[in-house]
């Protein structure tokens, strides 16, 4: 793991791959696990319950909440907004978190908003902006407000 700033980060989890990257103010909660060849960019937050697997690239402004689970070769585009609880109120905790997981290859593109316990299938690609409320099968392509359509086979 390498740390590039040391001074502005808090990484409490001892459970982060080799040749992991991580950038100015992130905060990594003690029981996150993190696998190798990450790189994970400034002003992000991963909360205990959070798995993430190797070769990901998380850029800037994410945050990752408890019941995240990251598949190898994920691509997380700058200030993604994830959710945890589909009906949030001050003060009152689920007992279980629902599991969102991004399954190998799978790219989300900036700003977009990914609710709760969704599976976003392999080398699915959620564009930039899209507001994502239901499950994406693999290889598909997400726009807007959950317009699917299919990848080309190459992409």
């Amino acid at each position: 793991m390498h740390i590039f700033d040391k001074n502005f980060s808090i990484i409490k989890s001892k459970n982060i791959g080799k040749d992991t990257r991580i950038w100015s103010f992130v905060k990594i909660l003690e029981g996150a696990i993190i696998g190798k060849d990450c790189n994970i960019c400034d002003h992000t937050f991963i909360e205990n319950d959070v798995v993430i697997g190797d070769r990901v690239t998380i850029k800037c402004g994410v945050y990752l909440w408890d019941g995240t689970r990251v598949e190898d070769d994920v691509f997380i585009g700058p200030n993604t907004t994830f959710t945890n609880d589909n009906y949030p109120r001050s003060k009152k905790y689920l007992p279980n978190f629902p599991v969102l997981l991004l399954m190998n290859g799978c790219s989300i593109g900036a700003n977009a908003t990914i609710l709760p316990g969704l599976t976003i299938g392999s080398n699915a690609m959620i564009a930039a902006g899209a507001i994502v409320t239901k499950n994406v099968p693999e290889n598909t392509l997400v726009k807007g407000t959950d317009k699917h359509s299919q990848l080309p086979k190459d992409g």
